[in-house]
């Protein structure tokens, strides 16, 4: 049987303990989506779930140095907000600026709403907020809308080859 998604696919391989969990959220109709509103997928599915949104975190990328070619994926959870400063100290740069959302889907493989911190397109350096370790486990993207991952903190350090830090 094949896995799912990518992240789904590396957690198999690498044996890493794992329940998914499925989900139904309503999108914003298209009209919300032309006066530019989006929704709050992390806190959507967090709600769904009926869970803490404190323990869904949602998925960042962020380019370093105001460049492309300099990435690094931001865990933080969903009702939190990432802070630019805290992920460029945390990187050894200068700073770091949300990425485009085309330029999500080109590193990672990924739609907006469905990033996973595991199983990129390629290989991106990862920054898990430290208050994952507050939880025994916590609930990320398994790489599609609709698909959450419960994962232990310290497994998804190891299957995303991330690290801990106060990021948010």
């Amino acid at each position: 049987m094949s896995a799912a998604t990518p992240a789904i696919a590396v957690l198999e391989r690498l044996g890493i303990d794992f329940t998914l969990h499925r989900y139904d959220i309503e999108e914003p109709d298209g009209r919300a989506q032309h006066r530019g509103e989006r929704i709050a997928y992390g806190v959507a599915a967090a709600a769904a779930l009926g869970i803490d949104p404190s323990r869904m975190y949602k998925s960042l990328l962020f380019e370093l140095d105001g460049g492309s070619e300099k990435l690094v994926l931001a865990v933080v959870p969903s009702n939190a907000i990432a802070a630019p400063k805290a992920v460029a100290s945390a990187c050894d740069a200068k700073r770091a600026t949300l990425a485009e959302a085309g330029a999500v889907g080109r590193a990672t493989g990924y739609v907006i709403g469905g990033v996973s911190p595991v199983g990129s397109r390629r290989p991106i350096p990862t920054l898990i907020d430290a208050s994952a370790r507050s939880h025994a486990t916590i609930f990320v993207s398994a790489g599609q809308r609709g698909l959450s991952l419960e994962i232990a903190p310290t497994d998804l350090e190891r299957a995303s080859a991330g690290h801990f830090a106060a990021i948010t």
